[in-house]
């Protein structure tokens, strides 16, 4: 791909997200109020957040634009928010802006160890080894 290509893709991408963030302007300052009222993120700045926001937007916007004939939503996320286009009774889609739960404290689940068992063919199980 040529450097004109990508200075074209880039000045699309931009345009998509600015008409994004028009459209949708009431939905990302009640996401953004939320965002630095009630989360804490230690992962992005409220700049970012919004950043992501108007990306993610642009994502689910192609997401619903692209769909099946049978299918009624456009979704896109990250591990922070969920974006999702809802299709309704009118021209513009309802648009639903979730914060996803996440500590960067939680520890994995680990999968726990279990003793081996015999069993027998009758069914009943013998005494675990160990």
């Amino acid at each position: 791909m040529t450097t004109e290509n990508l200075k074209q893709q880039e000045i699309a991408e931009k345009k998509k997200i600015a008409e994004a963030r028009k459209e949708y302007q009431q939905e990302i300052a009640e996401a953004m109020k939320a965002y630095q009222k009630y989360v804490i993120c230690i992962d992005k700045t409220p700049d970012e957040f919004e950043s992501s926001l108007s990306s993610l937007l642009v994502k689910a916007i192609k997401a619903y634009d692209s769909r099946g004939p049978n299918l009624r939503h456009g979704i896109a996320l990250d591990r922070h928010i969920t974006i999702i286009l809802s299709q309704n009774d009118s021209p513009r889609p309802l648009c639903g802006m979730y914060f996803n739960l996440h500590s960067p404290y939680q520890k994995q689940a680990t999968a726990k160890s279990s003793k081996s068992q015999k069993e027998s063919i009758g069914g009943s199980q013998a005494k675990g080894e160990g």
